[in-house]
């Protein structure tokens, strides 16, 4: 589906390194042009700790029945590579061998160190 004209890939790790780039490639693909405060304001908005605090975007206001706020946040850290600190050397051989078996074939690079 990736030579779709209606289908935009892009990856966490574009987003963190040129935030304002990313949104005005989105906004192209949308066909929708932002003046430069516009662009500001999602920028702005669109940045982890903005995101982190905010109600609609970090599922704070998920029951606690469907969401054990207690055990978890949907946004962590913001950070790209973390997984280094949190997967062991198994884990990481695992999800590697999973990835490339299910990507094979698919010919798309992605940012990822």
């Amino acid at each position: 589906m990736k030579e779709r004209a209606n289908i935009f890939f892009i990856t966490y790790e574009e987003l963190r390194q040129d935030l304002r780039g990313s949104v005005q490639k989105i906004c192209h693909f949308l066909g929708k042009e932002l003046n430069s405060q516009q662009i500001e304001s999602v920028v702005e908005n669109a940045s982890f700790h903005k995101m982190k605090d905010n109600k609609m975007s970090n599922l704070s206001t998920i029951p606690e029945n469907l969401f054990d706020h207690t055990k978890a946040t949907l946004m962590r850290k913001g950070i790209c590579g973390d997984w280094k600190n949190l997967l062991t050397v198994a884990q990481s051989e695992r999800f590697d061998h999973v990835y490339w078996e299910n990507m094979r074939g698919v010919n798309m690079t992605f940012p990822w160190e």
